[in-house]
């Protein structure tokens, strides 16, 4: 096996069969390792991801999860640790003069996480989610033309993927295209958290009058951080789940699902499309 390159990415050997016949090449494979977050000093996270972007990635997951309510509540983002972690462990620290308040009993364990939910645990999600975020109030509208492109230029974008075929991308796009932040990793969560973390980092948020678009399926999770960011517009190129749909249209969210060239379906706020 050999070293990580800068892009995520790693080259190993691999054995080929065609046909019965046996030929050795060199491949590349989307990195993966954990990462763990610590909020001053205690851990509140493990995730697995692909390294690159991890203030990004810790900024937007903590937003998501209603832990910090904007950039400015942080202080600082470093990676940390003992020799041999360093890169796979990373520290926040508030600003001066706030606090960061989570219970550590309560942490977050992403390696172990499992979001699916039904009956009533999907509906308590959903009244969870909008208790802490307001419905989406933005009227900004999208043509029919438009929304067909975003799946097309994300496309182009997805460098690890077209090179490994083992990432997934989201990007954010502004109505007039004039900006976009485009994110792959192996997790799907972990490229919008990315994509958000981004976005706040440059004092975007909230991201009214933009799309948000996902390389997997639409999951609740994916729904949720839209929401917290006030995306106003979710684009998956795969199916949403019911549970996405249902937070989608509580909150308002135009949910758009199985976006391939000139077709897709819109599951929720179909009054932001227009003809």
């Amino acid at each position: 096996m050999k070293r990580m390159n800068r892009s995520g990415l790693q080259d190993v050997q691999v054995a080929r069969y065609r046909a019965g016949a046996r030929e050795a090449f060199d491949d590349r494979v989307a990195v993966e390792e954990p990462l763990e977050i610590r909020i001053a000093g205690e851990t509140f996270a493990v995730t697995m991801r692909t390294p690159g972007h991890d203030e990004e990635l810790v900024l937007g997951l903590l937003l998501a999860e209603g832990i910090v309510r904007s950039v400015d509540e942080v202080g600082g983002i470093a990676h940390c640790g003992k020799p041999g972690e360093l890169g796979n462990v990373i520290d926040v620290t508030a600003a001066p003069g706030m606090v960061i308040d989570w219970e550590p009993e309560g942490a977050l364990r992403r390696a172990t996480l499992t979001t699916s939910a039904c009956g009533v645990c999907g509906r308590q999600s959903v009244d969870d989610l909008l208790a802490r975020v307001r419905p989406l109030d933005d009227a900004s509208r999208f043509s029919v033309g438009w929304v067909e492109r975003l799946t097309r230029e994300l496309g182009p974008r997805q460098v690890n993927f077209a090179a490994s075929g083992g990432v997934h991308a989201a990007g954010l796009w502004s109505a007039d295209a004039s900006s976009v932040i485009v994110r792959e990793d192996v997790g799907r969560h972990n490229a919008v958290d990315k994509v958000v973390g981004r976005c706040a980092l440059d004092r975007g948020l909230p991201a009214r009058g933009r799309a948000l678009v996902v390389s997997g399926r639409a999951s609740f999770e994916l729904v949720q951080k839209a929401v917290v960011a006030q995306i106003p517009m979710l684009v998956s190129v795969s199916a949403p789940s019911s549970l996405a749909v249902a937070a989608a249209r509580e909150a308002r969210l135009t949910l758009v699902g199985f976006a391939r060239g000139e077709r897709f379906n819109v599951y929720a706020g179909e009054e932001r499309i227009e003809a």
